[in-house]
């Protein structure tokens, strides 16, 4: 018995196959979760969170709102991965021994160096003022967009940043094949070397580093 083939079946080499399979499952990696976008500093679920809190009115100066309600407006509406993947992303965005100028204000006990975080149920946050420099003109045609994963709502692909993130609060990410360990720095440091920069477009490293003495870390060390 033999099986009769479509006439548009085409042979393909298992070596190429498996080749383009595994670049597309990496890139799809690199893109969708591990490593941060270079424009804003953020991977997905950080952009995601701050961006549904913003959206929700959730912002500088007004009241907090549960954690809980935050991971659940994320998980439904842009980031249908765990709620607890979220939630520690949200909480490390609080935590001021994580990140060098957090972008969420937060509520509650959001943990310790040593001690985790109690239950999103139990904890509240904010965005924190810093944050709105993140987001501010969002509204007003600057990033592009896209369908979320259900095509019910727009996300964008990157965040306004008036605020240097990737160079003040630093990103860490391992993919497929490669990894990113950014530090934190000193904002006031990158700021006086970005308007060097802007008045001397031929600045060198070394030039600049007599500005930015090296990483600032949150925890002073």
């Amino acid at each position: 018995m033999t099986t009769r083939q479509p006439e548009n079946t085409q042979p393909i080499a298992i070596e190429r196959e498996m080749q383009d399979s595994f670049l597309e499952y990496a890139m799809s990696v690199i893109v969708s979760r591990a490593l941060p976008d270079v424009r804003d500093g953020l991977k997905p679920v950080h952009r995601r969170i701050l961006y549904a809190m913003w959206d929700a009115g959730i912002r500088p100066g007004t009241p907090f709102r549960k954690s809980a309600r935050v991971v659940g407006d994320v998980m439904g509406w842009y980031h249908p991965h765990s709620g607890d993947a979220i939630y520690d992303a949200l909480v490390r965005l609080g935590q001021d021994f994580s990140s060098r100028y957090p972008l969420i204000d937060p509520q509650g006990n959001f943990g310790t160096v040593d001690d985790p975080p109690a239950a999103q149920r139990y904890t509240e946050c904010r965005l924190a003022p810093i944050a709105a420099h993140m987001l501010d003109g969002i509204d007003e045609d600057t990033v592009d967009w896209e369908d979320n994963y259900s095509g019910e709502r727009q996300e964008p692909l990157a965040l306004p940043s008036r605020f240097p993130n990737l160079l003040v609060n630093g990103s860490t990410g391992i993919a497929v094949g490669m990894a990113t360990n950014i530090p934190p720095h000193n904002l006031g440091e990158v700021c006086d070397a970005v308007l060097y920069a802007l008045q001397h477009p031929d600045a060198t490293a070394e030039k600049l580093s007599e500005f930015i003495k090296g990483p600032d870390f949150p925890t002073g060390a």
